[in-house]
């Protein structure tokens, strides 16, 4: 990967996927215990439902001349989730590693140079991304997330993205892990309907935190698991750390974390408000390049969000 087209380096737009797991399991009837969508990679039809789910994402970027991010389906892929799943530590291993090999089998089937196509090696919390528990100092998040680090690096991804995390212990653990093995991470926080992180933390805050106490500060920082309605109080204008923001993947639903978690149905939204809520949030967040969707967004939503942010002009940038 030439650095010039490593998101956080360059200017260009990118799009990545939408809800992965929400995908699966409300639109495709698959069953996922854990919320694990890695766990496909067990089957050759698991694997092949994965590569045509990344394919569909990875045709906007083409049809849209802009970049594209492929997260891995790892999000569930570490050890205390994956003990739950039956893994073995060896096995865990291969997951991962077979993660990032489908990864490379889209990238090559869709990179052209106006689609360039970033392998990010992606991470999830230790635990429930909704509700901050058994909290890790930075060393201890170090030392968990270092395995899964190590294997995506020599794997080699270009950077590492850690999502829906809600606590900036781990976030600054997991800087530390990837500095030390000298790949670049991404933090993405989550939020609740406040705009705050679930610990009740400010985001400005949590960002401002994570880069003064990492070894080396993270590339740039996403929110996830958020709908844009979350965040109208919690972007000041003119604040410093908002152009430490580059990335956006929001949920479909305006619902709380907790009725998310209580809801025995998917809350699409509407993808054309959703769309015109991320041209809005561009206007306060001017560093935002990377768009994609989380919990209930699907590639209606990405579509959507494409047609709505990315003009011709801007796609074309380099």
């Amino acid at each position: 990967m030439k650095a010039s087209v490593l998101p956080h380096l360059t200017d260009r737009p990118y799009v990545t996927d939408g809800g992965l797991e929400t995908t699966l399991v409300f639109h495709e009837n698959i069953d996922l215990p854990c919320f694990a969508a890695f766990d496909l990679l067990r089957t050759p039809a698991g694997r092949e439902t994965l590569r045509e789910y990344y394919r569909t994402y990875a045709n906007f970027a083409r049809e849209f001349r802009v970049g594209f991010i492929l997260e891995s389906p790892t999000w569930r892929a570490n050890p205390d989730w994956a003990q739950k799943l039956g893994y073995t530590k060896a096995g865990l291993v291969d997951a991962n590693r077979n993660a990032i090999a489908l990864m490379h089998e889209v990238r090559a089937e869709f990179e052209t140079p106006e689609t360039p196509v970033v392998v990010s090696g992606c991470l999830g919390p230790r635990g429930d991304g909704y509700q901050p528990s058994a909290l890790m100092s930075a060393r201890e998040a170090a030392a968990y997330h270092r395995p899964q680090i190590r294997t995506y690096r020599d794997e080699g991804v270009d950077l590492v993205t850690a999502f829906t995390l809600n606590y900036a212990e781990e976030a600054i653990g997991i800087a530390d892990a990837a500095a030390d093995l000298g790949i670049p991470a991404v933090i993405s926080f989550t939020t609740e309907t406040d705009g705050k992180l679930p610990t009740g933390q400010g985001l400005g805050e949590a960002i401002e935190a994570v880069d003064a106490a990492a070894s080396q500060m993270p590339a740039y920082y996403m929110i996830n698991c958020a709908h844009p309605t979350h965040l109208r109080d919690a972007l000041p204008t003119g604040a410093p750390w908002l152009k430490r923001i580059r990335g956006l993947r929001a949920n479909a639903s305006c619902r709380s974390h907790a009725e998310l978690d209580e809801s025995p149905d998917l809350d699409s939204g509407n993808p054309q408000e959703l769309a015109g809520q991320y041209r809005q949030l561009r206007r306060k967040l001017t560093n935002l390049q990377i768009l994609g969707g989380c919990c209930g967004t699907d590639h209606r939503h990405v579509e959507a969000i494409c047609q709505s942010c990315f003009s011709p002009a801007e796609a074309l940038i380099s």
